[in-house]
């Protein structure tokens, strides 16, 4: 079951679920593009495993060797890592490293909107209720 936002905390679990989700899935590659340590990453993914948010796949057997794909909750998270990434290029940085387009060749912005009416989810526009015990 997946441990909530803990789970992604920092210390090279996002820099590591960034990267699974670019689709770098061995550990020597996913250690290389985050620069944190074998030690430390080898951590790091046993933890985000543990908490549902990533899946090791055996690739080979002699040595076992695996990959790390993002398990469908961890998929669920690309909207907030984007909106994360979104706000990184607006408040943290001079100059995105990175552009994002969407297949129709146009920037990439996250903008949460509410399912029913269509219009934008906003801080004043939430209503918060207690669920049941």
């Amino acid at each position: 079951m997946l441990a909530g936002p803990g789970s992604i905390r920092p210390g090279g679990r996002r820099a590591a679920l960034r990267e699974i989700g670019y689709g770098v899935h061995r550990f020597a590659r996913i250690a290389g593009y985050t620069a944190v340590s074998r030690d430390i990453l080898a951590d790091r993914l046993r933890k985000l495993e543990a908490a549902g948010v990533i899946e090791r796949r055996q690739y080979s057997e002699h040595p076992p060797r695996y990959e790390y794909h993002l398990s469908e909750a961890g998929e669920e998270l690309f909207p907030v890592t984007l909106a994360l990434q979104q706000w990184g290029d607006e408040w943290a940085v001079d100059t995105p490293a990175i552009t994002r387009r969407h297949t129709c060749g146009q920037p990439v912005q996250v903008d949460l909107r509410c399912h029913h009416c269509g219009q934008p989810v906003t801080r004043d526009s939430i209503h918060t209720e207690l669920a049941d015990a």
